[in-house]
């Protein structure tokens, strides 16, 4: 009799379709999206918000730029249910098998640093209020976040379910205090300088996380519905996204800090200002190095797994210099990935039928979608008015449709000679 060997299985899915007996309900999904988007640093664009606005120009810029993050950040939920696949998955579809390689890479390394950035983030401040070498910080932080991220979807699960209840809490408190201290909302940011616009505001919330939305298919590729796919991300990106703004901007506008850590200690609030610190970056940073992983995953072959551990590795032990060094340069990618996305859109209702499960991917490179990235980055990061998110993605969009359109013409022409 044969002996039934157990094969490996590949938990993440990094290089196939989530089956549906991998599917997760509402709230899984919900405080995965949610842990996603509580962050430390969109508290503290919220204080710099808080700073600049009135209480009316804050909430207009909220609700713009909340909307605009929430359509695009929805649209990705549901080409991530429907189809099962992770951002680089479907950019094989878009791109082309080795085309796919340009946006993996460029995500990769972008949530890489951002990963090693949210790990200094959390041991520089924490070092000085409890007056330990920041390496040591760096190190043990670094290993707890791989771990989660290592561990796939049920790791980031897991930290989530911790996580959102105690970051709620806190920021909740927070914001309470400083309102009724202050006497009032409209008393609070009335202290702010006005040195901001209702546009820039919306710029800097859309800003601040559509490059981390980018990636929403990786998450949310596990919703058991569509419906659930959409509704938790925009709960997230809206509603989750807005709490993190609201307890930055009046704990900001209170005290005139424009880094959350420090408007919590403002307050009194020492050690709650270190657990929401660790827990906002932790469920953001897990996130950003599943993702990392997967691209590598894409680029490589290797699963997931093995990729997360060496990304891990490395934003840890270059998690001080890129600190220092990095986030200028970031931020010139981060205007790179939403041209991703909006590519990958555009080509999913376009081109339904290459997203089937049945569908293979024959193009090795489409050359129209790797230049709509080009040159949507471009346009983000020379432009110098409006929204840069927004100019990458109208240009990459409109550059992406011209080459269709020419690639039309071609098909057609050669149709008819032939």
């Amino acid at each position: 009799m044969a002996k039934k060997i157990n094969q490996h299985v590949d938990t993440d899915y990094s290089l196939e379709k989530v089956p549906e007996s991998a599917r997760k309900g509402f709230w899984p999904m919900f405080f995965i999206m949610l842990g996603f988007t509580f962050f430390s640093a969109s508290m503290s664009v919220g204080a710099k918000l808080g700073n600049g606005l009135d209480l009316v120009d804050f909430i207009w810029a909220l609700m713009i730029g909340g909307i605009i993050l929430s359509i695009y950040t929805g649209v990705l939920a549901y080409i991530g249910s429907d189809t099962g696949l992770s951002l680089d998955l479907l950019a094989q579809r878009s791109f082309g098998k080795y085309g796919s390689y340009i946006p993996s890479a460029l995500i990769s390394f972008t949530q890489l640093g951002w990963f090693g950035v949210g790990v200094a983030m959390f041991a520089i401040p924490a070092s000085e209020l409890l007056s330990i070498n920041p390496v040591i910080l760096v190190v043990i932080a670094g290993m707890c976040m791989t771990a989660s991220a290592y561990f796939g979807i049920k790791g980031l699960e897991v930290i989530s379910y911790i996580a959102v209840p105690l970051i709620a809490v806190l920021g909740i408190y927070s914001m309470f205090t400083a309102t009724v201290t202050g006497g009032g909302l409209s008393a609070v940011f009335s202290k702010g300088t006005g040195t901001i616009s209702i546009f820039t505001g919306a710029g800097m919330v859309i800003g601040s996380f559509i490059s981390g939305g980018t990636a929403t298919p990786n998450f949310i590729r596990f919703a058991k519905s569509n419906k659930t796919a959409v509704i938790t991300t925009i709960i997230a990106f809206f509603l989750g996204n807005t709490l993190m703004f609201a307890f930055g901007a009046v704990g900001g506008a209170f005290t005139g800090k424009d880094d959350i850590f420090y408007v919590l200690i403002a307050q009194g609030l020492a050690i709650p200002a270190l657990l929401v610190l660790g827990a906002n970056i932790w469920t953001t940073n897990d996130n950003a190095l599943y993702t990392s992983g997967l691209g590598l995953s894409n680029i490589t072959k290797f699963k997931k797994r093995p990729m997360v551990l060496i990304a891990g590795i490395i934003g840890t032990v270059a998690a001080i210099w890129l600190y220092n060094n990095f986030v200028g340069w970031l931020s010139f990618l981060n205007a790179t990935l939403p041209p991703i996305g909006a590519i990958i859109a555009l080509d999913f209702y376009m081109h339904r039928e290459n997203y089937s499960e049945e569908s293979t991917v024959e193009r090795k490179f489409n050359i129209g979608a790797i230049a709509g990235v080009v040159a949507g980055a471009m346009a983000g990061n020379f432009i110098p008015f409006g929204i840069a998110a927004i100019n990458a993605m109208m240009v990459s969009g409109v550059c992406f449709l011209l080459s269709e359109l020419i690639l039309q013409k071609r098909l057609k022409k050669i149709t008819i000679e032939g």
